[in-house]
């Protein structure tokens, strides 16, 4: 009942495709803020290529990260992409994209998450969840950056889980990365355009663009989507990877 309510409530939106294939896996996210791919070609187990694609960026300096994430993964061992490290001097979004996509490249068939998080009510509380092909695995309900549904994982803060994902199996492991990522990203849809587009109220050295050096001179460029509202969903659009930002063009 709570995931059919959770559709009809406005709120953040967010899809992730991952698509494996013989020699490369290709994994694709669109959300309010983002639209991105990554294409990881590989051989015996290591990464030979990294193609990442933006088809909508927020900053005006996010395009540049794409070099910087090729440097990160070419010739990396697809098992340890998610133990390389410098994740804050690329895009955190491709990074993750990126290390997703190797933990499924050699899947079997076609791999769908969704993350919904509703706007908060009156009282702060809201609910977000993931779906994977479909189905809810997870699910929370939260008072501002609180857990405090289920009960197993009450009072716990989106902002220190590290300690508690790390107890988890492979397969929760990643799905509460994936639904804590999300419901983080949704607290944008709290914040004034104007607070969004400054790039001086973002944490400084978390990511790429807001690295010391070049927090400055980024401005926001990007399109905000409200996917739920119609019904449109993310990576609805066939055509989105068409006109892209690739290395080359960065």
């Amino acid at each position: 009942m709570a995931s059919v309510l959770l559709d009809e409530r406005p709120g953040f939106r967010r899809r992730i495709v991952v698509r494996p294939a013989p020699d490369w896996v290709r994994a694709q996210l669109e959300d309010d803020y983002h639209c991105l791919q990554v294409t990881i070609r590989h051989a015996n187990g290591v990464a030979v290529a990294i193609e990442p694609l933006w088809a909508r960026w927020p900053w005006s300096t996010c395009p540049g990260a794409v070099g910087e994430l090729v440097k990160t993964f070419t010739g990396v061992a697809l098992a340890d992409f998610a133990r390389r490290g410098e994740k804050s001097s690329n895009c955190t979004h491709h990074y993750d994209l990126a290390v997703l996509a190797a933990a499924h490249a050699h899947d079997n068939r076609p791999l769908i998450y969704d993350i919904l998080v509703a706007d908060p009510v009156d009282d702060g509380r809201h609910e977000a969840e993931l779906r994977q092909n479909g189905s809810t695995v997870m699910h929370w309900a939260l008072e501002g950056a609180r857990i405090v549904e289920p009960e197993d994982i009450a009072g716990t803060d989106l902002f220190n889980m590290n300690l508690l994902i790390a107890t988890l199996d492979d397969e929760r492991k990643e799905a509460a990365r994936l639904l804590r990522w999300g419901t983080m990203m949704a607290h944008g849809r709290a914040m004034t355009r104007g607070a969004l587009s400054d790039s001086t109220r973002m944490p400084l050295g978390r990511c790429y663009t807001f690295q010391p050096h070049r927090i400055a001179d980024a401005r926001h460029v990007g399109e905000i989507r409200d996917f739920s509202k119609g019904s449109v969903r993310p990576l609805d659009d066939p055509a989105l990877f068409e006109h892209t930002h690739s290395q080359d063009a960065a």
